[in-house]
């Protein structure tokens, strides 16, 4: 019995002694509150089991000092562990100081003892009144201690819900093997034979849940890898969006660590998609605020990953106790960091094979109408060119004119194709000079419908005379000619022009009566060379006009937009934003 109780003290002493030292290392390494915590709890459980190998020889002071610092460490233990489970968690403030003061009492009492039995002795009154109230603060704070250890991690991933398990059934051993060593006063009986061995015990459970070994760690994170290995599996196939990479590992991702909840953002700050984040919180980070505590009792971990970062509300107790789940998840947001900018790069070649698919099919259009249009006036300017040449001495005068009047008429048509083909490689080059300046607008549309209107009697100017808009000169008019044009070609006077002046905006419109655009054609209607089939039939163009009008408009700072008349026809909304300040006087042509 003697060699069993010897050997067990020695072994607990190595057992504790190591346990605080793991604890001060953690604390070198972390430098936060929990490991200060943690490395004062175990370290001075380590102290003490050193100070216990110092003899306490009655009549021998500074042995009899040592054995109080000894049994005041002991009083310290249970306080601190609170402390470091407090450190997670805040307690209640009154019951908080209360337990202090408990505790200070109590350490202050131990040093007032006028005599501490050895072993083998009885025990007088008084000491057996600082025993009990020596092991009810004990046995309190322990098992408070105990508690909210095992209560949290009930809601842990695998590693740390088993660690603060292990921790708090090695406080409920360490407390019956107090027990067992106050009620007996031989310390070669039995029950200090037990007592030794519960210590052991809970010093093992200590060591196991402060500081497992690799091999246990992997062996508890079992279910967390094959779902970690499954998640990664996900990321390695074809994803067409970054909203269903991060649908496929988000919830993975968050069993990992126990999330409430987690978010991800990619490399612009945008949140492409989020698990378990509450409905009425999604909008206010979709459009790019902080991410606040949503729970109380959660704690907020923003990890940094390639090409975006993973926004994690997951336990407090989560960086102490499932670090290493947080490196795997850290891991796992790299791979899904490098899943997004596969998606992003795969988008970026979607949309340009795109555009160069369209950029082809404008240039097959462009070559064929290009063809199509000068081909007509050039054979026509042929003929009567190839006419004059041979017949002039044979034609009339009236016939001569005839000639004349059709060769300035395909000359005009070529001119005027050639002219829009310009302002589009204009516009696209951004070579076009906005200049605005107040106009008179009444005036400046009377103008523009007398030069381009096919019949300017069908069109009717209701713009008031003291309209003045901030607006380029040479824009408007190529804008509004374009759409009175298009009004007479493809609708039906009669056409009406309106102009007016906000604080924020001028608009113009031009509206037609004709049967306006079908449905099916309207997001096409502004594309460059695109006309309708029944356009196509019914009337001569080249689909540039509206195109150029919306390009002038857009180079303005505003835009042309297009609605169904009332109660049939075609209308076009011209909107530029007013000019800051009170215009002055519209400048007049010379």
């Amino acid at each position: 019995m003697h060699n069993a109780v010897l050997a067990f003290r020695y072994v607990n002493l190595v057992a504790y002694a190591s346990l605080g030292v793991a604890a001060l290392v953690l604390w070198r390494r972390r430098r936060d509150s929990a490991s200060m915590w943690a490395a004062a709890t175990f370290g001075s459980l380590g102290l003490l089991e050193i100070l216990s190998l110092i003899p306490n020889h009655p009549g021998n002071l500074p042995e009899r000092a040592v054995g109080r610092v000894d049994i005041a460490l002991l009083v310290l233990f249970p306080y601190l562990l609170f402390r470091f489970t407090t450190a997670f968690r805040e307690p209640g403030r009154r019951f908080a100081n209360a337990l202090f003061s408990v505790t200070a009492i109590l350490v202050v009492w131990t040093f007032l003892l006028p005599r501490i039995s050895q072993p083998g002795e009885s025990r007088p009154t008084s000491l057996w009144i600082y025993l009990i109230a020596f092991m009810i603060h004990w046995s309190v704070l322990s098992i408070v201690s105990a508690r909210r250890l095992w209560v949290a991690g009930n809601g842990q991933p695998t590693v740390s819900r088993r660690r603060m398990h292990l921790l708090a059934a090695a406080l409920a051993g360490l407390i019956l093997a107090l027990l067992l060593a106050i009620f007996t006063t031989d310390q070669y009986s039995p029950l200090s034979l037990a007592s030794a061995v519960l210590g052991f015990l809970s010093a093992a459970a200590f060591l196991l849940g402060f500081a497992p070994p690799t091999i246990v760690r992997l062996w508890w994170r079992s279910n967390e890898a094959a779902r970690l290995q499954a998640a990664i599996a996900s990321l390695l196939s074809f994803a067409e969006s970054q909203e269903e990479v991060a649908a496929r590992v988000l919830e993975p991702a968050a069993e990992i660590v126990g999330a409430r909840a987690i978010a991800i953002r990619n490399g612009e700050g945008k949140v492409i998609a989020a698990w378990n984040v509450p409905s009425e919180a999604w909008s206010g980070f979709a459009a790019g605020s902080d991410f606040p505590n949503l729970w109380h009792d959660a704690e907020v971990v923003d990890l940094e990953v390639p090409g975006g970062s993973l926004v994690v509300w997951t336990s407090p107790y989560a960086p102490f106790f499932g670090e290493e789940e947080l490196a795997l998840l850290r891991s796992l947001g790299a791979l899904t960091g490098l899943a997004l900018d596969r998606v992003r790069l795969y988008q970026a070649e979607h949309e340009s094979r795109l555009a160069l698919e369209r950029a082809n099919e404008v240039k097959s259009n462009f070559v064929a109408l290009a063809a199509h249009e000068l081909r007509t006036p050039m054979t026509t300017i042929h003929g009567f060119v190839t006419t004059l040449h041979h017949l002039a001495d044979k034609l009339d005068e009236s016939q001569r004119q005839q000639v004349r009047e059709a060769l300035l008429q395909q000359t005009h048509r070529m001119s005027a194709l050639i002219e829009q083909l310009l302002d589009l490689s204009r516009l696209d080059a951004d070579a076009i000079d906005i200049a605005p300046q107040p106009l008179h607008v009444r005036s400046q549309v009377q103008e523009i419908v007398t030069t381009a209107a096919m019949d300017p009697a069908a069109v009717t100017v209701d713009i008031a005379e003291d309209t003045i808009a901030i607006a380029d000169r040479d824009a408007l008019e190529r804008i509004v000619s374009n759409l009175v044009t298009n009004a007479f070609r493809y609708g039906e006077p009669p056409i009406t022009v309106r102009a007016e002046q906000s604080d924020r905006h001028f608009r113009l419109s031009v509206e037609d009566s004709g049967r306006g655009v079908s449905a099916a054609f309207v997001p096409d209607l502004f594309e460059r060379f695109s006309r309708s089939d029944g356009s196509r039939a019914g009337s001569v163009g080249t689909g540039l006009g509206l195109a150029i009008a919306r390009s002038y408009a857009r180079a303005h700072g505003g835009d042309l937009l297009y609605e169904d008349a009332t109660p049939h026809g075609a209308k076009f909304m011209l909107v530029l934003p007013a000019q800051r300040g009170t215009p002055g006087p519209p400048k007049h042509e010379s």
